[in-house]
């Protein structure tokens, strides 16, 4: 399983927030370039970049410390938040990012994602399924959707696609464990590259998730609460690697 930790970005700082909510925004290093180095620093490949004023704002905005990432870091960086349209995704990819999120796009222009799924393949192209209740959260998780999770993965996965990452929102920033069951009930349901998000709380979850058959875990505030160290994060990509 893939360790991918988070940086999340307002203003070009590295920040969490609690279930989306843009209010409870805590600013916990001015660089996040600084924040990247030391994930790399601890043997982690991977990391998931969300631009949260591009999701805001509904078009890339923090290309710039994409750009920085990844010309500093040998890290593989997933990138999402406002990416709506064709120009949004090419500065993306030429800023270097491995991979792209896209949910909202998913969801209110199906035929521009299925595009971009087809022009880029989808190794590169990831299917961001969060959730409010059972319903998808668009627009930085501000509003929420008529689709629910099952049957909006499902038909994706009909579609092609490999990779989703599913956050279930009640849970992100909460530092309360993540979504055992439904992402237990999603992996039954569906073959799929699935990346858990949100609520991790503590190391012991990592093998729990890995043992559900989890691709890849996605750990933001319980490394920056020192929750989880990055020694142990290292150990475990080093176990994992033998």
């Amino acid at each position: 399983m893939r360790i991918i930790p988070a940086i999340d970005i307002i203003e070009g700082k590295c920040v969490r927030l609690s279930k989306g909510d843009y209010d409870t925004k805590k600013i916990y290093n001015e660089s996040p370039l600084e924040v990247a180095k030391a994930f790399e620093a601890h043997g982690i490949a991977y990391l998931h970049l969300v631009d949260l004023d591009g999701a805001k704002s509904k078009h890339i905005v923090n290309y710039k410390v994409l750009e920085r990432l990844a010309n500093k870091t040998s890290l593989k960086i997933d990138f999402g938040g406002g990416l709506k349209s064709d120009a949004d995704i090419n500065i993306a990819f030429e800023s270097g990012a491995s991979q792209i999120t896209g949910g909202s796009i998913a969801v209110k222009s199906p035929e521009t994602f299925m595009r971009w799924l087809d022009q880029y393949g989808s190794e590169k192209i990831i299917l961001g399924a969060d959730i409010k209740g059972t319903h998808i959260a668009i627009e930085g998780w501000l509003k929420t959707s008529e689709q629910t999770l099952f049957d909006f993965v499902h038909d994706y996965k009909k579609k092609g696609v490999e990779y989703v990452i599913c956050t279930d929102i009640s849970k992100d920033g909460m530092l309360e464990g993540p979504a055992f069951d439904l992402y237990k009930r999603l992996l039954a349901k569906e073959e799929i590259k699935l990346i858990a998000s949100g609520g991790i709380s503590k190391f012991e979850e990592l093998p729990q998730l890995q043992d559900l058959g989890c691709e890849g875990v996605i750990i933001g505030k319980a490394i920056y609460e020192n929750r989880i160290s990055l020694k142990q994060l290292e150990n475990y990509v080093i176990n994992s690697d033998n």
